[in-house]
């Protein structure tokens, strides 16, 4: 019974997300275009696929009248040849030029990085800190400036994490020894949900830190004070 119980508490816990479609920056805008557009082109592809294959089975199904018959024998046709290579092509290409180009754009950490707020992001098991410029530290809470752009230094002092904050900007991973990058500029006050999005270990699950974006007026106070 109580296996039961789970298997169909299962669908409702599945609206329980984190929101990962409901951006709140230009990144994280940008990210779920992308995933909704992959999603189309795919909903699209099944769609097709589905209804020529329901087409089919009803048109060529075996009858009283044709359990004898010998089907006519076919060498390729130029024009289905065409089209099943041309569509692909056009769904690839529809797909990968928007892709190279936010791609591109998230990775540009050093455009107007002079002006932009850096923060080095440290992942260990199992917490993460967060280092401003002014020397200030916190532990499993980031507070940042509304509509300002800040650079994420990531690194790891064990192993592999990933840092990701759903509302906000998609996963870029913490590697011990290397030091990645990633870029962001919220444009909504709020406070929101980060986690770590890599297995890590046994206490995976508590790697999870509170962001709370502030008005830049707010955040100046806030770092001068706990400077």
């Amino acid at each position: 019974m109580k296996r039961w119980f789970i298997f169909l508490t299962a669908p409702f816990l599945s609206g329980c997300n984190l929101r990962t479609l409901n951006p709140i920056s230009e990144t994280g805008a940008d990210q779920a275009f992308l995933i909704n557009l992959s999603f189309g082109i795919m909903m699209f592809v099944v769609a097709v696929v589905s209804i020529l294959f329901i087409l089919f089975t009803v048109k060529y199904r075996e009858t009283d009248k044709n359990r004898k018959d010998i089907p006519q024998h076919e060498e390729g046709n130029r024009t289905l040849e065409i089209i099943w290579t041309t569509v692909p092509i056009i769904l690839l290409t529809g797909l990968a030029i928007p892709t190279i180009i936010y791609t591109f754009q998230v990775s540009d950490t050093d455009a107007n990085s002079e002006e932009a707020l850096h923060v080095n992001v440290v992942g260990e098991q199992w917490r993460w800190t967060f280092q401003y410029e002014n020397g200030r530290e916190t532990h499993d809470k980031l507070v940042l400036p509304v509509d300002k752009e800040v650079v994420f230094h990531l690194k790891s002092t064990d192993v592999i994490h990933s840092f990701w904050i759903p509302r906000l900007v998609g996963k870029k991973d913490a590697i011990p020894g290397k030091e990645n990058k990633l870029k962001v500029a919220p444009n909504e006050v709020g406070t929101y949900q980060g986690k770590c999005a890599e297995f890590c270990g046994i206490l995976h699950a508590d790697m999870r830190f509170v962001t709370e974006v502030i008005p830049v007026e707010d955040f100046e106070e806030w770092l001068a004070k706990e400077k």
